[in-house]
């Protein structure tokens, strides 16, 4: 293959070519800023006094599971009836199932209605267990705003002799308007809707605790 020579000025053009090119691609064009995302968590806080203890007897909060499409880290939006969205810039600090499981702990030790609460790994023996399941914690966005959260509670006991181990079982679902269509109007509606349905199923607890059955060993 032979290569033809350019003039000097063809060259020259060619090269003033290429730096106009390069600059309009470099000054020309909108600089973008990096999409950063954002970390939440929902970390309802239990306020007044403790209740007076029910039981000696410690608590242990057992597992706690999440139903589909509200078991990741996503936010996730209601738009439709049968359509979800999932926010991958905005996401929760914790997964759901961890974040409900710590905040019932928390909040059901400053009840005080047992004598502790302790976490599902914990190496003592205890006879009580309390199980959840989160069906529902997403915002609604299909005709106003709101937050939903919806989660049903177990009662378990240990206990020689009973053939079944569930002493009760309650559901609560909670809607909570939001202020506008923001991820933490989002996120301080969930805490809020968690907060109500801890604040009415410790009143339940309590008054399961008043007549729990012996469990084994007593």
């Amino acid at each position: 293959m032979r290569l033809i020579p350019l003039k000097n000025s063809s060259l020259i053009k060619l090269i003033l070519c290429g730096i106009s090119v390069c600059t309009l691609l470099a000054c020309g064009l909108p600089s973008r800023p990096p999409i950063e995302s954002s970390s939440w968590l929902v970390s309802p806080t239990r306020t007044g006094p403790a209740r007076q203890p029910r039981t000696d007897i410690w608590l242990r909060m057992g597992s706690v599971s999440v139903t589909t499409p509200f078991d990741g880290k996503s936010l996730v939006y209601r738009l439709g009836d049968n359509r979800y969205e999932k926010d991958f810039y905005n996401v929760y600090a914790a997964l759901p199932n961890e974040m409900v499981s710590n905040a019932t702990r928390q909040w059901m030790n400053q009840a005080n209605i047992f004598s502790m609460t302790v976490g599902q790994s914990t190496s003592f023996f205890p006879f009580y267990t309390l199980q959840a399941s989160v069906e529902e914690f997403y915002g609604d966005y299909r005709v106003r705003p709101e937050a939903v959260v919806t989660v049903e509670f177990f009662l378990t006991v240990t206990t020689a002799g009973i053939e079944k181990p569930l002493i009760a079982s309650n559901r609560y679902t909670k809607r909570v308007a939001l202020a506008n269509n923001t991820p933490v109007a989002l996120v301080q509606g969930e805490q809020e809707a968690l907060a109500e349905i801890l604040k009415l199923y410790e009143v339940q607890l309590n008054q399961y605790a008043a007549k729990l059955p012996k469990p084994i060993g007593q």
